[in-house]
């Protein structure tokens, strides 16, 4: 019995010290499709309803008021997601497909802490020895069971390869870029990245200098290969958005950080 113990426990350690081991860009080709004489667009209203009502702008973070959400609003949110994963998405523009998968992943985790809340971190959900919900089936789109795991690595990142994307996907985490106040679509999904990387890279959470060290966002080193060959690289692309003091060529120590907490008020 006590062996059994110990041997679970061992195992807890290992999985904790690998702790977030950040999966590939690894093409899923059957999401590799569109219909770009198709104009329909998705509706997304019910998720800006949403985020109207309990995304809160507060310093560096949008903070989700989950507390709050009434039963209503949680069937508002269930009714959305249902409605939109009864779509296929191949069957629209690559703009549209764009703005479902990131809205879909959004939401879909929103819903995630809501089904589970009082929680203090998105990493204790999912089984037994997992680390976050991110390998568990969370939909099922034109018959295709996915994961939140998926929808960011298997078809955003591979399709199409642009490093904003981490800037655009929430975890419901203070560490991570801010869930959008805006719900994305093909006609705003430029802006939204663009103003979403400027946002976080002027953040403290995405880069800090304290004397000879700078702290960037793990991101930057879970996903260091979207953005750069190596970390002066990766230094560079930050720099596209930051104001002010820049990083490239920095000669200090750089260490990577992250917060988990949950991304409430």
């Amino acid at each position: 019995m006590m062996r059994t113990i110990l041997t679970i426990c061992a195992a807890f350690l290992i999985l904790s010290s690998q702790a977030f081991a950040a999966p590939k860009s690894d093409l899923w080709p059957i999401w590799d499709k569109s219909n770009e004489s198709n104009s329909a667009s998705f509706d997304h209203s019910h998720w800006q309803k949403i985020l109207d009502k309990y995304l809160l702008e507060k310093g560096q973070h949008n903070l989700f008021n989950y507390n709050s959400v009434s039963p209503t609003d949680k069937a508002l949110l269930s009714q959305y997601l249902t409605n939109l994963t009864a779509l296929d998405p191949r069957n629209y523009s690559k703009a549209e497909q764009f703005a479902y998968w990131v809205n879909l992943y959004n939401a879909l985790t929103v819903q995630l802490i809501l089904d589970e809340y009082p929680v203090k971190s998105i990493t204790k959900l999912g089984g037994f020895l997992s680390f976050g919900p991110w390998d568990d089936d969370v939909a099922k789109v034109a018959g295709q069971s996915l994961t939140l795991n998926d929808i960011e690595h298997r078809i955003l990142r591979p399709i199409w390869n642009d490093s904003r994307i981490h800037y655009a996907v929430n975890c419901a985490s203070l560490g991570c870029p801010n869930l959008a106040t805006t719900a994305f679509s093909a006609h705003n999904s430029e802006a939204l990245l663009e103003a979403a990387a400027k946002q976080f890279t002027n953040s403290n959470k995405g880069a800090s200098i304290d004397g000879n060290t700078l702290t960037l966002s793990s991101i930057y080193d879970w996903y260091g290969v979207d953005f750069g060959s190596d970390e002066q690289e990766i230094l560079k692309t930050i720099d596209r958005y930051r104001d002010g003091s820049k990083l490239e060529g920095w000669k200090g120590k750089i260490k990577y950080d992250y917060d988990w907490s949950l991304n409430q008020p």
